[in-house]
Formats: C-alpha cells, sequence, structure tokens
C-alpha cells in the first residue's frame, strides 16, 4: 500500500506544482503544497465498519450455499485497503475483462481518434452510373451498422452515384453490425445502400435518425466480393469515421457488447498484448490478469479482483487531466436504466462494469463519498444463481452507501448530441 500511496503523492504533487519537478521548488514551497492538498483531509486509516459489512456479506453467501472460497473482494480508496477477501487470486471475471479492453484502447489511442471507413471507385461515374467496382475498406469501426451505412450511401448520391455497373469489394478486415464474415457484412452493406431493398429491420433503424434524413438508392449490379487489401489503382472516394473512441468505449460497457471487444482488441494486437498493457498500467502482476480473449466470453479469461479495481484506478489517473471521468465511459446508476444496469439495484452515483457467465457474477466501479473520496470495489462471485448473486451484490452496495454519503458523478459525454449514421462524418474526396 504504501507503493500506491507513493505513486498517488508523486501524481498529486506533479499536479500541485504545475508539473514542475520537485527539485525546482523550494522546501518552503513543497510544504505549502502538501498542507494545502485537499486529499489530506481524507481518511487514511482502515474502516472498521466497512470490513464488518463485507464479513456479514461473506457470512451471508456462505448461509446461502456458496463456497465462501470462491468469492473475491477487494475495496479500498485512494490512500486505505478497507476490505479484502479471495482478493489477489485471479478467478473467472466475464465481462470486466472489459476494463482492461478500455484501458488497453486508451494506451493506444486518444480519446477523440476515430475508424475510418474508406469507400473507393475503379472505373469513370457517367450520368450516375459508376463504370467499374465500389470498393470498401475497414480500419476497426466496432460499430458500423445500418446508420451508418445509410449515411454513406446518402454521400454518394450526393456525389452522383446511382447505380455500380461492376461489383461492390470488401477488404478482409470490413465488418458490418458485428458480423466477423467480411461476405456477409458486404451483403449488409449493399442492402444499406439502396432503401429499395431494406428489410424491416433497416427500416425500423433509420426511424431512429434525424427526421428528413433521406433514403439512399444505390443500385450495385455486380456481386461481393473479397479481397485482401485496395489496389493502388482504385482511387478514394470517401472518407467516412466512426463516432469517437470515448463513445465507443461507452456503447461497448453500458450494452457489454461481446463483439465491439473483440474488434477493439483484435485491433489493438490480441488478448496477450491487451493483457500486458492493463497489467503494465495497472502495476499489478501479470499473473492477476490472464487473458484469452478481449471480450470475457469463456471461464479461462481470470482476473483478481484486486487487478479490477487497479484498473479502473489507473484509468481513473489516465482521464484526470481529461474533459471526461470514470463515469462516461461505464454505466452509471441513476442515469443509464438500460444495458447491463437495468433490473439493478445498485446506488445512485455509482460506476459499475458487470460481468456475467453461467457461474459467474461479478461487479467493479467506483463509490464516490464525501469521507472517503473515491472508493473502488471489485467482487468476483461463482455460484449457480446468477439472480442471486446480484442481488447481495447490490445489497452490499447500498450497505456501504449507507454507511458513507455519496456525492453525485458528473457527466460530460452525453452533451455532444453524437448519433449514429451523422452525415457530418463522411469526408468527401471527390465531388
Amino acid at each position: 500500500m504504501l507503493e500506491t500511496i507513493g505513486f498517488a503523492l508523486g501524481g498529486l504533487l506533479m499536479d500541485i506544482l504545475g508539473q514542475k519537478p520537485a527539485t525546482s521548488m523550494t522546501a518552503t514551497a513543497l510544504s505549502v503544497a502538501w498542507q494545502e492538498a485537499k486529499v489530506f483531509d481524507i481518511p487514511t486509516q482502515p474502516d472498521p465498519m466497512v470490513e464488518t459489512i463485507v464479513k456479514d456479506y461473506l457470512k451471508r453467501l456462505a448461509s446461502l450455499g456458496y463456497s465462501k472460497d470462491r468469492q473475491g473482494v477487494w475495496i479500498q480508496s485512494e490512500w486505505a485497503e478497507l476490505a479484502r477477501h479471495q482478493d489477489s487470486i485471479p478467478a473467472s471475471a466475464a465481462s470486466l475483462t472489459k476494463i482492461a479492453t478500455t484501458i488497453a484502447a486508451l494506451e493506444t489511442w486518444d480519446l477523440n481518434h476515430r475508424f475510418e471507413t474508406r469507400i473507393y471507385q475503379t472505373g469513370v461515374i457517367h450520368n450516375g452510373i459508376l463504370e467499374g467496382d465500389l470498393l470498401v475498406e475497414g480500419s476497426g469501426d466496432p460499430l458500423f451498422v445500418w446508420e451508418e451505412a445509410i449515411a454513406i450511401g446518402n454521400a454518394l448520391n450526393e456525389l452522383g452515384i446511382r447505380q455500380i455497373k461492376g461489383n461492390l469489394i470488401v477488404t478482409s478486415n470490413f465488418k458490418m453490425n458485428f458480423q466477423s464474415d467480411p461476405r456477409k457484412s458486404g451483403e449488409l452493406f449493399k442492402q444499406g445502400l439502396d432503401s429499395r431493398r431494406w428489410s424491416s429491420e433497416v427500416q425500423k433503424q433509420y426511424q431512429t435518425l434525424p427526421k428528413g434524413t433521406l433514403r439512399p438508392q444505390i443500385a450495385i449490379a455486380g456481386t461481393i466480393q473479397v479481397q485482401p487489401s485496395i489496389p493502388d489503382t482504385a482511387q478514394l472516394l470517401l472518407r467516412h469515421q466512426s463516432l469517437t473512441l470515448t463513445q465507443l468505449l461507452k456503447q461497448m460497457n453500458i450494452y457489454s457488447n461481446n463483439v465491439m471487444a473483440e474488434m477493439l482488441g483484435e485491433t489493438i494486437g490480441g488478448a496477450a498484448v491487451v493483457s500486458q498493457i492493463a497489467a503494465k498500467a495497472a502495476h499489478v502482476s501479470p499473473e492477476e490478469i490472464r487473458l484469452i480473449n478481449t471480450s470475457g466470453l469463456g471461464v479461462d479469461n481470470q482476473i483478481s479482483p484486486r487487478a479490477a479495481s487497479k484498473m479502473l484506478i489507473a484509468l481513473d489517473r489516465k482521464l484526470d487531466s481529461q474533459p471526461i471521468s470514470i463515469s462516461d465511459l461505464f454505466p452509471l446508476s441513476g442515469r443509464d436504466r438500460h444495458g447491463t444496469m437495468q433490473w439493478r439495484a445498485i446506488p445512485s452515483g455509482v460506476a459499475i462494469k458487470t460481468g456475467t457467465l453461467a457461474q459467474v457474477s461479478a461487479l467493479a466501479g467506483v463509490i464516490p463519498t464525501k469521507e472517503r473520496g473515491l472508493v473502488w470495489f471489485a467482487i468476483i462471485n461463482h455460484g449457480n444463481n446468477i439472480e442471486r448473486l446480484r442481488a447481495e451484490q447490490d445489497r452490499l452496495l447500498q450497505n456501504l452507501s449507507q454507511h458513507w454519503q455519496i456525492i453525485p458523478a458528473t457527466t460530460t459525454i452525453g452533451t455532444d448530441n453524437a448519433y449514429l449514421g451523422d452525415p457530418s462524418r463522411n469526408l468527401k474526396v471527390k465531388g
């Protein structure tokens, strides 16, 4: 814990001193900086009440038939370890894996990074007809869905294209509607470009777009073909940008979308790379984060409760100088009433990440408190009745919230009016 405190103090002093090295400051200035740090108002000693609450929680689980040895708990503030049980033992953590994927993504790209889907042509455009092929190249957008295809279709119509005489060629890394097969993604994209071929599902998604959004009409005469890359002779027509990385991560976490997590992880370099990045950022042993994929599917993805919390703490520190916080990347109780937060009884103001498998129920997050500042927690339960384990987790958080005064979190991510299918994310190269 001393190492953790030392790390935090170092970061605090750098903030207080305007990022100037401590050696450049006088002893008097350092003393003033330390005395004025509000963080020293937060208690550094253990909290016996928290220990009692957790012991009662474990006893209750045992009385319900759950093995005490298969339940993991870690609770800490910035300055004190408050409760622990089986805390450093890696266990099947289900979608808590997405915390690792989130931190690896933010270590790889900046918050405003956008993935591009590029549209090319071969041949010339004459009287609305492309006398050649239309080509699509992906670059890792994990949320390229119907609305995005509609936006591209309308942009191509604006460029004067109504018909493709040749084929629709997609690269092997193009994925749409969470499909791993590029040929299937190509078929969906072809359908999305031509409103005359829309299914009821496409019609439903179109209704979510702003009133007045046009319905694209691009008829493709040829077939769907898959190629590893775009030929040098192709001409770039359009660059379509994804939502920002911040917005993508929020969608991934709020719905615990496995395909999005796998796509991001694949683009980063795979499970081994993600686990290495996450362990390094969280300052924990690689043995506490063992990943075989980046979504959390399968019992062989294992994370310790302590590592889950340390990853969230590392994310918080990384975001400290940014305009967003943890609550902008994960579901927030009291605000997000859909996705994985639905049907939960978690105290308002608590940001969380859930994880569920057939016999695993996991929960990690942060409680903003008046007395202890940010309190980080992770709970990994193993047992047959998942709904009962969730109810007991919620009861534990309610007991903790009654012990502390929760300070509601502030968020900014919802104020930018971003939406799927926004035509402003089309960057035309021609026309």
